[in-house]
């Protein structure tokens, strides 16, 4: 019986641990650039209660093991594509494949993030919402009015007294990375590099690998309302029959202390 209460047991911080995780995607719905998570899970140690060969005969196929419930192992990440919107501004950009917009963090590290609402600070550089610059960093002029940026990352301005002539600033440049489930949330849109995730690559918007470039358009979050919904009432269910057993193991255990001899 106690067995059974501590493998229960460890099904409910499963399932706590799991509804967490759904919760926080439902949270991030219209979170631009937002990627959900997903719980993942594998069963602990088994006691072999009967070792092969113990049993009725010395060839015995199967043998008598008993888990000791489950942990989890890993809350991935996964990185389709979110859904579109168009704002028709020039400055909100959507990462149409693989690939991550570069931005300097304030520690000076480099950070990646799929949040393409880029805006303008004091000194007309292309930053994010919270103000990290995109990287490597583009400057607008003061007399620019109006702002271009091509499929392949090309920046360019018109300007003002001259609106005949296209001046072409500066590249967006993409980052990619062999294991993207292994980069590292740092929170406010932002992903970093980890062990896991491998060394980035960084190219122009369409080549090696990486995806094309649209402006005027936002990726928003991947996260499927209905889908996490599901998710939640099985978890909510999985989690009741995992207090239901530690209930029942727990009768059990006063009906064996209320024997008598």
């Amino acid at each position: 019986m106690l067995r059974a209460m501590s493998s229960a047991a460890s099904g409910m911080k499963a399932q706590q641990t799991n509804i967490d995780a759904i919760s926080n995607n439902l949270a991030n719905v219209n979170t631009v650039g937002y990627k959900r998570s997903h719980a993942e899970f594998q069963d602990l140690l088994y006691e072999s209660i009967v070792p092969t060969g113990r049993g009725s005969g010395d060839s015995d196929p199967t043998r008598v093991e008993i888990g000791h419930g489950v942990k989890l192992v890993a809350t991935n990440k996964i990185f389709t594509q979110g859904v579109i919107s168009q704002t028709s501004n020039p400055l909100d950009l959507m990462i149409e494949g693989d690939g991550f917009f570069q931005v300097r963090l304030p520690d000076g590290s480099i950070g990646y993030s799929r949040d393409g609402a880029f805006k303008l600070d004091a000194d007309r550089n292309i930053v994010t919402s919270t103000g990290y610059r995109l990287e490597p960093a583009i400057q607008i002029p003061q007399d620019a009015t109006d702002i271009h940026v091509a499929r392949d990352g090309t920046v360019s301005v018109m300007l003002a007294g001259d609106t005949s002539t296209v001046q072409d600033l500066a590249q967006i440049e993409l980052a990619r990375f062999a294991n993207s489930a292994g980069l590292s949330s740092r929170g406010g849109n932002i992903y970093q590099e980890s062990p896991n995730s491998g060394t980035p690559l960084v190219s122009r918007a369409g080549g090696d690998g990486l995806g094309e470039i649209a402006s005027g358009f936002l990726e928003m979050s991947n996260v499927e309302t209905v889908e996490e919904l599901v998710k939640m009432i099985s978890a909510q269910r999985a989690y009741e029959l995992n207090a239901r057993t530690i209930s029942m193991a727990d009768e059990m255990m006063q009906t064996v202390n209320q024997m008598k001899r």
